[in-house]
This record gives structure tokens, sequence and C-alpha cells, in this order.
């Protein structure tokens, strides 16, 4: 631990079905750097985590409500992956609202896996270079995003990934975009 996120406030946008080790990881990664984290999701109560689309894992408890927080509460935000995390959390608008809002901000902005389909629906990928799970490629270039197989993608304050493989990279690329 470096404390090189001391005073960063960090939100964690998922919802029931997030692939658990992609919430995990970085959110330990930017705490052991002194970071505070939130879980922000869709309501209130616990979302449930899963290994893979069909095991079920933990439960988190949410801190606090898309449609109640704003990005000026925050440093920098973290959206992992998931099949079904994903899905749900592109069809409310007040995560959709929330994550356009944070891309224009210059905030550093991270999604992984199937989370760049939440991207996607913000509006915010057109012109950018991105990564993400293989089976959401077609719908960024159909977005107007240029997809690159890479295990993470850095295009101004954009950061992806491909998938659980490529956490290492991915959690390396967030804290350092959050020390930038």
């Amino acid at each position: 631990m470096t404390d090189r996120l001391h005073g960063k406030r960090i939100a964690l946008l998922a919802t029931d079905g997030v692939e658990q080790v992609e919430l995990t990881a970085p959110r330990d990664a930017v705490l052991a750097e002194g970071a505070v984290v939130q879980l922000v999701s869709v309501a209130d109560g616990e979302i449930q985590g899963m290994n893979g689309d069909i095991e079920p894992a933990d439960t988190f408890t949410v801190d606090r409500v898309a449609a109640q927080v704003s990005v000026d509460d925050y440093d920098g935000l973290i959206v992992p992956g998931g099949t079904v995390n994903g899905d749900k959390l592109r069809l409310d608008d007040d995560v959709r609202y929330f994550v356009q809002a944070f891309v224009e901000s210059g905030k550093p902005v991270a999604a992984i896996c199937h989370a760049p389909w939440v991207l996607i629906d913000a509006g915010v990928v057109k012109g950018r270079t991105v990564t993400s799970f293989p089976s959401v490629w077609t719908d960024l270039r159909n977005a107007g995003a240029t997809v690159v197989d890479e295990e993470v993608s850095v295009d101004g304050n954009l950061i992806t990934s491909r998938s659980p493989g490529d956490l290492p990279a991915f959690t390396a690329a967030v804290v350092d975009a959050l020390a930038g």
C-alpha cells in the first residue's frame, strides 16, 4: 500500500449479476491505495455477485442509489462486468445519465468485460478506442467505437478491458489514472 489514492472517492457501479472478481479486484486495489469506495446500484439493499453467469457468489451491500448520486460526489468510476450486470445497468435511465456525465467530466471511467454495454447505451463510445469481452465488439463498432483486442485500452479518461484474465493490467491502469 502506497496511499497513492488517499482522499479519492470512487463509485463502483454494479447490480445483481455482477462478475464478483471484476467487482472485488479493482475495489480492493483502490482501497489498498487509500481510496474510499461506495457501491452504487439501481436500488437499495444488496446485490448478488456471480462466478460466471450461473453460479451465485457473495452479496454486497449497496451504499448509494444511482438516482441519488452526482459526478461531483466522486473522483472516479469503475463499472465491473458480468453479462447480467451489464445488461441490467444499461437499461436504467439514472445509470446511463450518471455514466454519460462521468465520461463528459473528464474524470477516469473504467469498464471491464460486458460493462462497455453501459458505455454504449450512455452514448459515450463514438470515436473512442475501447476493448471488451469479444461478444460486445460488434455492438461497440455499431456505436462508432474503434475496438482493439488488448488486455487494457486507455483512451483519454476511458479505461476498458476484456475479461477477468486482464484484471492485473486493468487494476494497474485504474490506479494510475486515479492517481494521475
